[in-house]
């Protein structure tokens, strides 16, 4: 018996005997008006050469032949032998596709996705009805595509996604720069510096790729030139206007991903059929779903399409409009492979089943009666604060989850709960809202629940960041006038919790949070006013057992997939006594989340990606914040390989930020190109 089977959690089950037989289009071509032709990987039911069927697109720029195609096999191919057209195509200027790829969710991105769906309406084996579905990249997409309403597009399926691009994406977070900025935009340069498969495109396939290297963008500037909410981040948000979107919606994601906060938005805020299912999962399809448990995701996707494609009188609609996972604590640790909790629900959202529950400031306390006698304190966190903070998106990795939080509490300011007599539970956004001054204009405020056991033991539970120049809105950079007070506030991340009883509530405080976010270009130290400062708690106060959503993970045949090397993901902190200077690494040998090296063997492709980074920080000095990548890449099949070395790194003075990258890249051992970016980019606010 496995250690899930022993927790009652349900391995996933492999169908092989599906409704409907499948043919697989390994590669076509979609041609779009101007000339430019989207590569494609289809799954098509044999029935539909003869009955029209629904389809169902997934549009994304990650390489459907060699990027994900170890997921797309299982999950599409499920999707299909249940009566689906399913069309995976890759981007313009990603994969095999035509084109150039500038920059995340441009409007020739929507405009080419609105061609695609018209096509896929027209073909003989679609029956004019198509839904969309896809996660992060894709998910964003589904939704900025359903907001345009071409007429054949009938229901989307999102999964890790955003609805705000500025606040809840990878670039900014509170107005503060996540370091995860420049990791992606380092991993960018490698995915798109593999080649067009020369066995697709034998005639132009190394111009093709000549030209990408050569007009690539250097994606980290390109996201730092826009550090306020301007109309550049409005763009593809559909937060500007909700109502845009007419067609149903299925939304998924899980407690441990980065995107959680958009999920209850939409709820609220469209106006169409939706349901929301948020599990204890990273940034993963659910069916896959870690920490575990995984849920059937394909079958209720399945039911999805089914209600709004096929227009079957089905029950896709009668679970509660919000399905989450109550999670239970957990002693705090590195790896979490299992969540403890419980399915709750909400039929609407906002929901009577959330009350809000101020808990006031005192010296080191949290009560649930203002201290009129609490005065100020002064708030000044080291450098390193944040160390044992984990990512700041979780993808199911061994390491990623945060740590036992007592040694960052150890340099931020802390204020506990009284012991529990009984359990607390909360679901929704906890927020602080407090008075306080800066002796520097700019400055950070951050804050974060914890769950305290009784023998001290702290298990993060959701934080925030606000980035205080922006109190009149992200949209402007207002500087702090020292010693003035201000009105702030914190929004911290959405999360259903229960706070056991016999255990504390833990807020803390503190004004950096390394290595997540750079660090403001001065130690500022904050003047908190007590007296002002209340932790607004959703105390969620509904005990009825709930049934969750499908409980066994399902999906169609794995990729076959041969392991030449086996990967992992190293982790580790180290301090220079004398130097005062705190080092971060993360070294993911054969695979960023430590896939391995592994050949795709249908297609005899075999894939290596291996990322180094590094992050150093001195305490005292903010200007000494660094930041390094080191990448390779490789990808090859019968006759070719490519390689890319990429280095990226990161530094700054008080005034600007310096962003570098060099990229060598080679075709069978020889060097093809060497591509180099030096850039400056002005601080604001930052």
């Amino acid at each position: 018996m496995t250690a899930f089977q022993e927790q009652g959690i349900l391995e996933k089950r492999i169908v092989t005997e599906f409704p409907h037989k499948v043919k697989k289009i390994e590669h076509c071509w979609i041609p779009l008006t101007d000339g430019t032709k989207l590569a494609a990987r289809m799954w098509l039911p044999e029935a539909s050469d003869s009955k029209p069927m629904p389809a169902v697109l997934e549009y994304i720029p990650y390489r459907k032949r060699d990027g994900t195609r170890s997921r797309d096999e299982p999950m599409h191919g499920y999707i299909s032998g249940h009566g689906y057209a399913v069309v995976r195509v890759d981007m313009r200027g990603s994969g095999e596709s035509d084109g150039l790829l500038r920059d995340e969710y441009l409007k020739g991105e929507q405009d080419d996705a609105l061609e695609v769906i018209e096509w896929i309406s027209r073909q003989p084996w679609c029956d004019g009805n198509v839904g969309m579905m896809g996660k992060s990249w894709g998910g964003f997409n589904s939704l900025q595509v359903a907001a345009r309403r071409p007429p054949a597009l009938k229901a989307i399926i999102v999964v890790g996604f955003t609805d705000d691009r500025y606040n809840d994406d990878i670039h900014y977070k509170g107005g503060c720069l996540l370091n995860d900025n420049l990791w992606w935009g380092a991993i960018m340069l490698a995915y798109q510096s593999r080649p067009i498969d020369p066995q697709l495109d034998a005639g132009g396939w190394r111009e093709k790729w000549s030209k990408r290297l050569e007009e690539m963008p250097h994606w980290p500037k390109l996201w730092m030139d826009h550090p306020l909410r301007d109309e550049y981040w409005k763009h593809g948000s559909i937060c500007e206007d909700y109502s845009a979107i007419r067609c149903p919606v299925l939304a998924f994601d899980g407690w441990v991903d980065s995107y959680t906060n958009t999920v209850l938005r939409i709820m609220e805020n469209l106006d169409v059929p939706r349901r929301a299912v948020i599990g204890p999962w990273g940034h993963l399809y659910a069916h896959d779903g870690a920490p575990a448990p995984a849920v059937g995701f394909l079958q209720e996707a399945v039911r999805w399409w089914d209600r709004w494609l096929k227009g079957a009188p089905n029950d896709a609609m009668d679970a509660p409009m919000v399905q989450a996972w109550m999670e239970g604590c957990v002693r705090p640790s590195a790896f979490q492979p299992v969540s403890p909790g419980r399915w709750v629900k909400a039929d609407s959202w906002p929901t009577e089943l959330v009350k809000e529950c101020p808990l006031h400031l005192d010296y080191g306390k949290l009560t649930d009666k203002i201290s009129h006698g609490a005065g100020t304190v002064l708030l000044k966190t080291q450098l390193a604060h944040g160390l044992l903070s984990g990512e700041w998106m979780g993808a199911g990795v061994p390491g990623e989850s945060p740590g036992d939080q007592r040694m960052d509490d150890g340099m931020a300011m802390v204020f506990d709960s009284e012991i529990l007599p009984d359990d607390v539970e909360i679901f929704g956004y906890p927020r602080l809202e407090v008075e306080l001054s800066s002796d520097k204009p700019c400055a950070m405020l951050f804050a974060q629940i914890s769950d305290i056991s009784p023998d001290g033991a702290a298990t993060q539970v959701s934080y925030g960041v606000m980035n205080l120049s922006h109190l009149e809105g992200h949209d402007k950079f207002v500087p702090l006038v020292p010693g003035k007070k201000v009105k702030s506030r914190v929004n911290l991340d959405c999360i259903a919790h229960c706070f056991p009883a016999g255990h504390r509530i833990r807020l803390s405080l503190a004004t950096t949070f390394w290595p997540m976010f750079w660090p403001m270009p001065e130690e500022a130290s904050l003047s908190i006013d007590l007296s002002t400062g209340t932790l607004f708690m959703p105390v969620f106060t509904e005990r009825e057992k709930c049934v969750g959503p499908i409980p066994q993970p399902e999906s169609a045949p794995l990729t076959p997939v041969t392991v030449l090397s086996e990967g992992y993901v190293g982790r580790s902190i180290s301090y220079d006594i004398l130097a005062d200077t705190w080092t971060c690494v993360t070294d993911g040998v054969g695979g960023v989340f430590g896939e391995g090296v592994y050949r795709f063997d249908e297609v005899g492709i075999t894939v290596e990606h291996n990322l180094k980074r590094e992050l150093t920080v001195k305490n005292g000095d903010p200007l000494s914040a660094k930041y390094n990548l080191y990448q390779k890449m490789k990808i090859g099949g019968e006759g070719w390989l490519a390689e890319a070395d990429i280095v990226t790194s990161m530094s700054c003075d008080k005034t600007n930020f310096f962003v570098k990258s060099e990229m060598t890249v080679k075709e069978n051992g020889a060097e093809m190109l060497t591509k180099k970016w030096d850039d400056t980019v002005a601080r604001i606010g930052l």
